[in-house]
């Protein structure tokens, strides 16, 4: 007899919340009842799941009463406001924002990571950034061969991961460009067609910017190196969806590239896209669709006798939010801790 769950999807109708839906779909999660929550402007729309249409409520007192699984797809002011009262109504909360990644209490998790730290959550899960999601499925293997001892990222995140109104602006701008009209801008501080955007999310005084803050800091709590020297240079790129990294890794032992081609093409979740002659290699249009975590261009570094140098891309809508929640729950579900 399979087990159905009663599952609340807060922001359904946002990038995220489609995708999770989606996700949901292709992977036959055992859905017996969907709950879909949104904002004011987005109460009444219907989505269609499992054969059927659901209305779009919005958030009111004992919306999750009932539910086994809430899974929220909206920003950190959102989330802090009603994860409390999810996990009041009885609720597992999975949520994709950073409202309470760093929470010592909350297990930030990785299924394929460190999936042992599901077993101590007190009813909230986090997800964490798409970004840090990319690096650490890379770099956990790495680690458990051969140590880490530095890691250098630069990332190139799509506009799909500030949202749909990012997406909806590079659109205008790519189509006001062809057609001769004037550029402009409301969701970036400048222009992102055919340009390059080297910070996201607000900089701080020493010159760091959020994302760049989040992902050193996530990194290190999901593989539990607290003083792992990381550096971290974040930059939106005018791609619709699909997200690049540069990495540098250097290791306490030194591991042929042959070695890292091997062992990274082993761990679940990646994908290792490396043929000598470069025929075949990573890009944001390549993962875009897909769960797996694409690596190439592995090779060593010419300044570190312990250092790699590698490429990889991913899918931030699926594998960097949607798909990771999912599985989130799947593990939980399977460790019977639900």
């Amino acid at each position: 007899m399979t087990v159905g769950y009663r599952v609340a999807v807060v922001g359904a109708t946002g990038l995220v919340g489609e995708t999770l839906l989606q996700v949901l779909r292709e992977r036959q999660f055992p859905v017996s009842e969907l709950v879909l929550l949104a904002s004011e402007r987005s109460e009444g729309a219907r989505v269609a799941f499992g054969g059927r249409d659901h209305v779009v409520k919005r958030c009111r007192p004992g919306s999750f009463r009932g539910c086994d699984f809430a899974f929220f797809c909206v920003g950190a002011a959102v989330s802090r406001k009603l994860v409390p009262q999810a996990v009041r109504e009885g609720a597992v909360v999975i949520d994709k924002s950073d409202g309470f990644r760093m929470d010592a209490q909350v297990p930030l998790v990785v299924p394929e990571v460190n999936p042992e730290a599901l077993n101590h959550h007190r009813g909230i899960v986090a997800s964490p950034n798409c970004s840090t999601i990319q690096l650490v499925m890379v770099l956990a293997p790495l680690m458990r061969r051969a140590g880490l001892e530095r890691v250098t990222v630069a990332t190139y995140q799509s506009v799909s991961g500030a949202g749909r109104e990012a997406v909806s602006e590079l659109e205008t701008q790519v189509k006001d460009w062809a057609g001769g009209r004037e550029l402009r801008t409301k969701r970036f501080p400048e222009q992102i067609a055919f340009n390059l955007l080297p910070h996201i999310g607000r900089v701080s005084p020493d010159g760091h910017c959020g994302e760049e803050v989040k992902l050193m800091r996530e990194t290190r709590k999901i593989l539990g190196l607290p003083d792992l020297p990381i550096s971290a240079t974040t930059v939106r790129v005018p791609v619709f969806v699909g997200h690049a990294q540069a990495v540098a890794v250097e290791m306490s032992k030194p591991l042929d590239p042959d070695e890292a081609r091997a062992l990274l093409a082993r761990a679940p979740g990646l994908a290792v896209w490396d043929p000598p002659d470069a025929a075949r290699y990573p890009t944001p249009r390549a993962a875009a669709g897909r769960d797996e975590i694409l690596v190439g261009r592995i090779r060593k570094d010419p300044a570190s006798p312990k250092g790699l140098l590698l490429w990889t891309c991913n899918d931030n809508l699926r594998k960097g939010a949607a798909t990771n929640a999912v599985q989130i729950a799947e593990e939980m579900i399977r460790r019977g801790i639900s």
